[in-house]
C-alpha cells in the first residue's frame, strides 16, 4: 500500500508490549542511490536522546502510530555501522529542484509516495511555479521516470510533449 512522506510525520511510535507511545517520528533516512527509506530519526521519550527505529523493525503503521514490539527496536545511530555513510549524508527529498535530463527546470518535490511494505519510494509530487501550475497542472514522477538523484536535485526524463498527427498521411494501397 502507498502512503504519502506526510503520513510519517509527527506521528508516535508505539509499543505493542507496553501499548504505550515510545518516541515520536523526527524524519525519514534516506538512501539516496536507491530511494528506499532505511528507517526514521525519533525523540525518545525517556532518555531525550535522538535514536533510529529501522524499517525492518515496523510491525504496522497504523492511523496513530507506527508500530513495534517494544523500547528494544530504538537503536543509538552510532550503533549502526552499515548505515553510517547514509546517515552521515543526511539526505533531504523535500525541497530538492527536479530537472529533466535536457536541463529544463520542472519544480520542487512537495511529497513522496512510498511503498509499506517495501519501503521503496515510488512516486514524486513535483511544485511547479505559480505559471506552469496554472498552464500545466502538478505533477506526478514515477521512480522508472527518474534518472539521477544527486545531493542537489533529481534529474528526471525529458517531459512528453503532445505531438500531433500529420495533416495527411500516405495511404499506400
Amino acid at each position: 500500500m502507498l502512503q504519502l512522506s506526510e503520513a510519517t510525520q509527527k506521528r508516535q511510535v508505539l509499543s505493542l508490549r507496553t501499548s504505550t507511545p515510545i518516541a515520536d517520528i523526527v524524519g525519514p533516512i534516506i538512501n539516496q542511490d536507491n530511494l528506499k527509506i532505511e528507517g526514521f530519526y525519533c525523540g525518545d521519550y525517556s532518555n531525550k536522546a535522538p535514536r533510529v527505529l529501522l524499517y525492518q523493525d515496523i510491525r504496522d503503521m497504523l492511523p496513530q502510530g507506527i508500530v513495534v514490539n517494544d523500547y528494544d527496536a530504538l537503536t543509538d545511530p552510532s550503533e549502526l555501522v552499515r548505515l553510517q555513510k547514509i546517515l552521515e549524508r543526511n539526505f533531504s527529498l523535500i525541497g530538492k529542484p527536479v530537472e529533466t535530463v535536457g536541463g529544463e527546470k520542472v519544480g520542487k518535490v512537495s511529497d513522496y509516495a512510498f511503498e509499506t511494505t517495501t519501503m521503496y519510494i515510488q512516486k514524486l509530487y513535483v511544485s511547479r511555479s505559480i505559471f506552469k501550475n496554472l498552464t500545466a497542472g502538478s505533477l506526478s514522477v514515477d521512480r522508472t521516470q527518474i534518472q539521477e538523484i544527486t545531493s542537489k536535485k533529481v534529474i528526471i526524463n525529458d517531459l512528453l510533449e503532445t505531438v500531433s498527427a500529420p495533416a495527411t498521411s500516405p495511404m499506400s494501397v
